[in-house]
């Protein structure tokens, strides 16, 4: 029996966009199936159906994951138009094409996934799975307990409210007047971790990624990665299941 399945999954299966980007391309008449433009987006491809993206033929790929350890000064991009360092630029050894999920700024370090798997993407970044990842910030200045609190329970930015955070002090320095948090956050807005402290008037001097998920950097350098393993995998999936049920 033929299995078929939604044109926009098929894209996002492929690695080549999210399945949220992929139904903007449908709309916008950029996807043709057996030469012909769709613009449908529940239009249902089969597996022999050829699939064309931007004019680009969608070959089927073996899905890849990969836990990279991002330096400061590294884009979280594929390419950068002004010949800055790019996450993949690590991974110029692959036979496939991997793009990374989500962001981290340029001067943040930390925990990036790096896939082919589109829908993967999507259940990593999208804020109704609620994925927690952690980050370790020094700011300039000396929190407050009702600052922690307003961080815990959401606070206004200019995009909304922030979604409830975990806000533990590892450390704070008086002479110095710096602050060391740890903080847990649900989202991946631009900039997010930033703005939440700049929202009080701290300026963040060093910010890691941890964590995210059940995954840290144990055993890895900076500029490091390893292949997931598929355990991994599916933990991350099973949490963003449960996220969604929230």
């Amino acid at each position: 029996m033929t299995q078929f399945e939604r044109l926009q999954k098929r894209i996002a299966n492929s690695g080549y966009t999210s399945r949220r980007k992929a139904e903007t391309l449908i709309l916008e008449g950029k996807v043709e199936v057996n030469g012909k433009v769709v613009t449908e987006l529940g239009t249902k491809v089969s597996p022999s159906d050829r699939v064309s993206v931007e004019g680009i033929p969608l070959e089927l790929e073996d899905k890849l994951y990969i836990l990279f350890y991002k330096p400061t000064q590294v884009i979280t991009s594929v390419s950068d138009d002004r010949g800055r360092k790019v996450v993949t630029d690590y991974f110029d050894d692959l036979d496939t094409r991997i793009y990374p999920v989500g962001r981290l700024d340029y001067d943040t370090s930390g925990v990036l996934l790096l896939t082919n798997d589109g829908e993967f993407t999507n259940l990593m970044t999208h804020p109704r799975y609620k994925i927690p990842k952690t980050y370790i910030a020094k700011i300039e200045g000396y929190i407050l307990r009702e600052q922690v609190k307003a961080l815990e329970s959401g606070i206004q930015l200019e995009d909304g409210m922030t979604q409830p955070a975990k806000v533990k002090v590892k450390k704070q320095d008086k002479t110095k007047n710096t602050s060391l948090i740890e903080i847990t956050i649900t989202e991946g807005r631009n900039r997010q971790v930033r703005r939440m402290f700049e929202h009080f008037g701290f300026k963040v001097t060093k910010l890691s990624r941890v964590s995210f998920g059940p995954l840290d950097l144990k055993g890895l350098g900076a500029g490091e990665g390893r292949v997931l393993s598929p355990h991994e995998v599916k933990t991350l999936r099973q949490l963003a299941n449960q996220g969604s049920t929230k």
